[in-house]
């Protein structure tokens, strides 16, 4: 005979829709429930959370609880990653079960890919360099291609690149020199972008 085992959020769900808890909990029992009771509301069938970072998620019975874990480790969307990356995975999915992190750390301890593969030490780990932040048109590339054979007396093309958007400008000229560069900024980039430059 199958006997059907209450879930762990049964209590919750029971004061939240009766308004009764057990008459046999002791004074203490019930200090403690109503302390953390104020988190939770019960939206027919299921039972939600309000956690310290203000995201709802939903409470998971305990036969569902092995399957999320084994999908946010394991499948193609985990990745075997620790214990604390797997629960952030399940977290960040909207999912909550008050021994969500010691079911992870469990299962990542049993899971026989991730004892066979073990840490990344330093020698492992990646270089971290600092990433320059830019803003649109803020950087650009400027440099001449030619000379190419003449065309309508232009043998130069001045090409300029944003280094953020990938814009290109592309123009003809018939000299190589500063003043070409010059006038390429005026006409080209601090025309078209004043708004941006504030000029």
């Amino acid at each position: 005979m199958l006997v059907k085992v209450a879930p762990w959020y049964a209590h919750i769900a029971n004061y939240l829709v009766t308004g009764e808890v057990p008459s046999e909990w002791k004074t203490q029992d019930k200090k403690y429930f109503f302390a953390k009771i104020h988190a939770y509301y019960w939206e027919e069938p299921f039972l939600f959370k309000y956690c310290a970072d203000p995201i709802i998620r939903k409470c998971v019975l305990e036969e569902e609880q092995q399957g999320i874990l084994t999908h946010y480790h394991e499948n193609a969307c985990g990745g075997h990653f620790t214990s604390q990356k797997t629960t952030m995975r399940v977290l960040q999915s909207g999912f909550y079960w008050p021994s969500l992190f010691k079911d992870a750390h469990t299962m990542c301890k049993s899971c026989d890919r991730c004892q066979r593969v073990g840490k990344l030490t330093r020698r492992n780990m990646m270089p971290l360099n600092p990433i320059l932040i830019v803003d649109l048109f803020y950087v650009w590339a400027i440099d001449f291609m030619g000379p190419f054979p003449m065309s309508f007396s232009y043998s130069y093309i001045l090409v300029g690149v944003d280094y953020v958007s990938k814009w290109v400008e592309a123009v003809p000229w018939k000299h190589n020199d500063h003043r070409v560069v010059l006038k390429f900024l005026k006409e080209n980039i601090f025309s078209r972008f004043e708004h941006l430059f504030k000029i």
